[in-house]
């Protein structure tokens, strides 16, 4: 099946970007078609326009072709990664943008005729988060770790009950070596190729 990997960081060359490529090979070798999102190399625009919140509110669909076209991708999906640097405790704005904009009703969730919030991704199985971080666990797990909270928790309720999560991360990074960044890029790709696509 198809996995949806979506990427935040400014520069192309930066060690999330290897953490990205790393993911992709581990989910090809498992038999995954993979798509990788690299937000800021599409220059994906975060803030949600008025014309963006009416259509959200009016329950029409997305006024923008690419975020229609980010919607279909999630859509054909059965495994979502994010990798991204933890950045003030939480996600990139560009990554929380990317949520706000794409997961609207008819894609991420619907309304019932109650007005109660129903989940509408079901077809994702598995919801996977890489993140390097400049703290140590420590500390991130004291500050609650947002980013990993709206992707294993928030994200999850809007996907079946059985949707599995695997989080990856790589903490202190500003005082890692090379060596222990190697091995976490060979930790990521070894994970993912771990990870089953359906019907294989």
């Amino acid at each position: 099946m198809s996995a949806l990997i979506v990427t935040a960081h400014p520069c192309a060359d930066s060690y999330t970007a290897a953490v990205a490529a790393a993911a992709a090979n581990g989910l090809k070798a498992a038999g995954h078609t993979v798509t990788t999102l690299d937000l800021y190399g599409i220059g994906f625009d975060a803030a949600m326009s008025r014309e963006d919140l009416a259509a959200y509110q009016a329950g029409d669909p997305p006024i923008d072709p690419l975020v229609r076209e980010h919607g279909e991708l999630v859509r054909a999906a059965d495994t979502l990664v994010f990798v991204y640097p933890t950045w003030w405790s939480g996600l990139p704005a560009v990554l929380k943008g990317w949520l706000e904009r794409v997961l609207v009703p008819g894609v991420a969730f619907t309304f019932d005729e109650g007005g109660k919030v129903r989940p509408a991704m079901q077809h994702v199985r598995r919801i996977v988060g890489v993140s390097t971080y400049g703290s140590p666990w420590t500390y991130v797990k004291l500050v609650n770790d947002n980013g990993r909270r709206i992707l294993t928790r928030a994200l999850r309720l809007s996907c079946g009950g059985g949707t599995a999560t695997t989080w990856l991360g790589l903490y202190s990074i500003d005082t890692t070596g090379d060596n222990e960044r190697r091995a976490f890029l060979d930790r990521v790709e070894h994970r993912m190729s771990k990870i089953k696509a359906s019907g294989a």
